[in-house]
């Protein structure tokens, strides 16, 4: 064989290659923890034999209530927001999260909340290491807003902010997040 058709052949099936696995890239994220005997989830930081967990205080929701949730549809009868805590650099804290300061969900890294509220304005809470930031959240029946709790902890210390967001920015990571409350505050 000539010289000049083998790196075109090594091209061509190094091309197929990456066109042929592609695909399988998205299958490739890290699964999510089983849920524990007793209906709490915990977060996993480190493969050592020792790993930090940080669990939920209380039962997360079903499968079915997750996959339902993580479809991102409205309620037409309620504002749906949804408080996302999904980076890189998260801090492995519990960090309490309320709404007009009385409902509340816990959140832990790399989870979900689905609020779904009365029409109108509210205030969304978190409580991180003794500091508490607001955010004010509004809208109307069939509306759906996404507000990302941004939190990161280094050696030099820790701090948090909320970021408003839309749904199809975010939508990978909530998928690769847990469900961990699901409050319906309506009543």
């Amino acid at each position: 064989m000539s010289e000049s058709v083998l790196p075109q052949r090594r091209t061509l099936l190094l091309g197929l290659a990456v066109v042929g696995l592609a695909p399988l890239a998205g299958c490739m994220t890290k699964p999510l923890r089983a849920v524990n005997a007793d209906g709490t989830y915990c977060y996993r930081i480190g493969k050592s034999y020792r790993p930090t967990l940080t669990c939920t205080p209380t039962a997360v929701p079903t499968d079915a209530v997750e996959a339902e949730a993580k479809r991102f549809e409205a309620d037409p009868a309620a504002l749906t927001v949804y408080v996302l805590r999904s980076r890189w650099g998260d801090a492995s804290v519990v960090v309490p999260v309320t709404v007009d300061g009385a409902a509340s969900a816990t959140t832990i890294p790399v989870s979900l909340v689905r609020l779904r509220l009365k029409p109108g304005a509210h205030r969304v809470s978190a409580l991180w290491e003794g500091r508490s930031n607001d955010v004010s959240v509004e809208g109307r029946a069939g509306d759906l807003r996404v507000v990302e709790l941004v939190g990161s902890g280094w050696a030099w210390g820790t701090s948090f902010s909320w970021q408003m967001a839309q749904a199809e920015s975010v939508k990978a990571r909530a998928q690769a997040s847990k469900l961990v409350a699901d409050l319906d505050l309506r009543g």
